[in-house]
């Protein structure tokens, strides 16, 4: 539920998705050029100082795997890197009190070469310099191509080994960029490079939403100059339209199971909530309510939605059981809330509100506690949790451009996914696997 104004000529979801309330090709194309670049800002209060070495020869490979590797740590706000320079590999004896000098607890390096059939010979090493041990040693034989998915994997088990959770690195994101007025419908790695295009549009493109197993897009396409939801195997492309009723069709959510959509529809007047099962048939309303219900989604045990409505005078966010039924309000800081995101987790709901003429990322605790703002932006949009629940990618407007950020829970460590010459929106982060 974006801002409730009218729609404009050129509608962006930053315009359209209240219009959509009040108003009752395949990935085969090949990878895209890199969007993006990382800027990394802000401290974490608690960080793992970890030396990370240039690996030797990276400089001949398509991909500084180092700097892929170093990137995403940083991101995570879970660790300080400190740069351990040129000269060293795998192999290299482990100086340990001299990495100890330097302020460092774990060292990686490693080196690349490349092979007689184009493939490239990956190793690296993994110190604990306090114990002057080793904590883990690999030797990857990859394809070019796979070179920035290694470093993502390298990354997961790095961050698991050295805090001994889950890390969500080698995940992947599906966002839009408008280039004018072309819109395209991009999935790529976690970092936002690597893309590829599911969708390229002249219309606008909003709500792509992942199925539980990594397989599906569902999203908003205008193409037939009206809101239509379809659903889209990422492998294939193979796409076909799940909802294209009178009225708009708008905001899929997949249950957790993957069999169930709830979205958002006005074909019988005010947009209420339905669900429509996968598999194809009928949808099935959820609310009756007099007043604009919409942005369903699912909580990670499947027995609640969460939704926004206005039913209490401004758009507030509430939830009721799945299947329907009595309904109880959820924010109350505030007079404007939508866009709910819940983490896996279970532990956090994120969304975002208005502070006078901002709208701003908040964070809430769903046991109870304070909410909090994680930003001093001020058109936030669209929040969402990385599977392992600790990061939240969402789109905000910088520079007089759409782009895309990552924070931590906590607001201290940002991230930047900077696009050259285009709006990005629309974040919506995948589950684990590939």
């Amino acid at each position: 539920m974006a801002r409730m104004r009218a729609l404009p000529a050129d509608p962006s979801r930053r315009r359209c998705v209240a219009a959509l309330a009040i108003g009752a090709a395949g990935l085969g194309g090949g990878a895209a050029r890199a969007q993006f670049r990382v800027e990394i800002s802000g401290v974490g209060a608690t960080q793992l100082p970890l030396a990370v070495a240039a690996f030797a020869e990276e400089e001949k490979a398509p991909v500084r795997v180092s700097r892929v590797i170093r990137a995403n740590l940083e991101r995570s706000g879970l660790f300080r890197i400190i740069d351990g320079g040129a000269g060293l590999d795998e192999r290299s004896p482990l100086e340990a009190a001299a990495w100890r000098g330097r302020g460092a607890d774990a060292l990686l390096a490693g080196s690349l070469l490349r092979l007689a059939d184009g493939r490239w010979d990956l190793r690296c090493r993994l110190w604990d310099v306090l114990k002057n041990t080793e904590l883990f040693g690999r030797s990857l034989v990859v394809p070019a191509a796979d070179l920035r998915l290694a470093a993502h994997r390298l990354s997961d088990e790095i961050h698991e080994r050295l805090t001994g959770e889950r890390a969500a690195y080698a995940t992947r994101i599906a966002y839009v960029v408008r280039t004018g007025s072309r819109y395209t419908l991009r999935v790529t790695d976690a970092d936002g490079e690597g893309g590829q295009v599911a969708l390229a549009s002249n219309e606008p493109i909003i709500s792509p939403s992942w199925s539980p197993d990594g397989r599906f897009l569902a999203y908003v396409s205008f193409e037939t100059q009206k809101a239509v939801v379809w659903l889209q195997e990422l492998q294939s492309g193979e796409r076909r339209p799940l909802a294209n009723f009178r009225g708009s069709n708008s905001a899929p959510a997949f249950s957790p199971d993957g069999r169930t959509l709830a979205l958002a529809l006005s074909r019988e007047g005010l947009t209420q909530l339905f669900t429509m099962p996968l598999a194809g048939g009928s949808p099935t309303r959820l609310t009756q309510s007099g007043s604009i219900d919409t942005e369903p989604v699912y909580s990670p045990d499947g027995r609640l939605i969460y939704f926004v409505s206005d039913r209490g005078g401004s758009p507030q966010i509430y939830r009721m059981p799945a299947a329907g039924g009595p309904a109880e309000r959820v924010t109350f800081s505030g007079g404007y809330n939508v866009s709910p995101s819940l983490s896996a987790d279970g532990r956090h709901m994120a969304y975002v509100t208005r502070q006078g003429n901002a709208f701003r990322l908040a964070l809430q605790e769903l046991q109870g506690g304070p909410v909090r703002l994680l930003t001093d932006t001020s058109d936030d949009e669209r929040p969402g949790f990385a599977p392992n629940s600790r990061l939240i990618v969402y789109a905000t407007r910088a520079d007089r451009a759409d782009v895309l950020m990552t924070t931590t829970l906590d607001g201290r460590v940002k991230s930047r996914l900077v696009a050259s010459g285009s709006d990005v929106r629309e974040p919506a982060w995948g589950p684990f696997g590939r």
